[in-house]
């Protein structure tokens, strides 16, 4: 049982710190991405791009095939993730799930409320409240791996940790409140192409051929049912089985065969595609004018904003409430620091802006725009706030990491 349990851990450190490093290059990755987008979004060449996007292929724009079936395989992986850490992970136990779980809530409430108070009134778009309400943890983490060991690393996996629970509130939120009309039809197709992955986990069925291919019929009956088709990613990933792994066989659950294979593609290749296909908004005939309308305005400011006040206000109440407690060698301002860069909300925030804003183009450009101002703003600011921290005293909070029950350094 104890060599068991050694190889389970084993098998749980291997995936963090490999998710944690990708996802750390994938951000740095992501930011030229999105930087050559604007770029050429602005250039002589945007007609092309432009063009490009909106150009169709076996009946979907390019655009559509980007964002509906490449960021279902990046919604399979955020389901994988949400499995893994639940079950053997960082959130698989209250003490690892308090902190994390509280800022998260907060870090979803105060954005969606600050961007309804700038956008209820007169011009508003009230419908895109849930666009500054995830953290991007591919960007946040590449900012983090710029700071190197500056920064604790009890705080990298809180930053994981809250990110995660960030992504599965987007995806409950994008199935509950971002549906379009519904085919019953289809959506029966799929309940029923679900029950099959269902019965084949039960059956114990390990190989993931079989789940592959029934997740491709799921993901059609998603598109054909009004439902947004990268869910089918998520409800594929909870299908597939995490048995426990051991030292002598790590990497045996299939979850994890597939997780570790799936990172790679998602993190260097899909998500730098998403973020080039979508950062790109043209400039020509804004002014600074254009930064104070409603939804640029609340999106940015929700990030800015909300972001930092939910997570670290959420997050102090819980340590004072002795509900959660500080991560081990970090301190307040420390904590502070990650809490701006949970503003950087960049692939989820356009992802739910498209969504949001499906029949109105102009819209989307403007959500691209705060949503641009909004983690740029985020990421300088917590960055800045923490190389500081860095070279100052000791961090004020390292009596309460020591803790028992908090979280421990991998």
């Amino acid at each position: 049982m104890k060599t068991e349990n050694s190889g389970r851990l084993w098998a749980v450190y291997g995936a963090m710190r490999a998710f944690v490093q990708n996802q750390a290059a994938g951000g740095i990755l992501l930011m030229a991405a999105a930087t050559l987008a604007l770029i050429v979004a602005n250039s002589p060449v945007a007609p092309i791009y432009f063009d490009t996007l909106a150009s169709y292929v076996a009946g979907l724009s390019v655009l559509h095939w980007i964002n509906d079936a490449l960021m279902a395989v990046f919604f399979l992986l955020v389901g994988l993730e949400i499995k893994r850490e639940v079950l053997l992970g960082q959130l698989s136990t209250w003490s690892q799930r308090a902190l994390p779980g509280f800022a998260a809530l907060g870090g979803m409430v105060l954005p969606a409320l600050v961007y309804l108070s700038v956008n209820l009134g007169e011009g508003g778009a009230p419908m895109g409240w849930a666009i500054p309400a995830a953290t991007d943890i591919a960007f946040a983490l590449g900012v983090l791996s710029l700071l190197g060991p500056r920064v604790p690393v009890s705080l990298k996996i809180f930053l994981t940790a809250l990110a995660i629970i960030d992504d599965l509130g987007a995806v409950l939120i994008i199935a509950a409140f971002y549906t379009a009309d519904v085919n019953f039809i289809a959506l029966g197709s799929a309940a029923l192409a679900a029950a099959v992955l269902v019965g084949m986990n039960r059956g114990g069925v390990q190989r993931l051929l079989p789940y592959v291919l029934v997740g491709a019929l799921l993901w059609f009956c998603f598109l054909k049912s009004g439902v947004h088709a990268t869910l089918a990613g998520v409800v594929l990933a909870l299908t597939i089985p995490l048995r426990v792994p051991t030292l002598r066989e790590p990497d045996a659950a299939p979850l994890l065969r597939l997780e570790h294979a799936l990172v790679p593609w998602v993190t260097f290749l899909i998500i730098p595609i998403f973020g080039f296909a979508n950062a790109g908004v043209s400039f020509a005939g804004m002014s600074l004018a254009s930064l104070s309308e409603p939804v640029p305005l609340g999106v940015a400011l929700g990030l800015f904003v909300g972001k930092q006040v939910g997570v670290f206000g959420f997050a102090m109440l819980a340590i004072k409430l002795r509900l959660a407690v500080m991560p081990s060698g970090a301190g307040w301002v420390q904590l502070y620091g990650v809490a701006l860069l949970c503003g950087i909300g960049f692939t989820m925030s356009l992802f739910i802006g498209l969504l949001a804003f499906n029949d109105a183009p102009a819209l989307q450009d403007a959500t691209k725009l705060g949503v641009l101002l909004g983690s740029v703003a985020s990421a300088i600011c917590g960055a800045l706030l923490l190389r500081w921290r860095a070279s100052v005293a000791p961090a004020d909070g390292q009596a309460l990491s020591r803790h028992p029950s908090g979280p421990t350094s991998m």
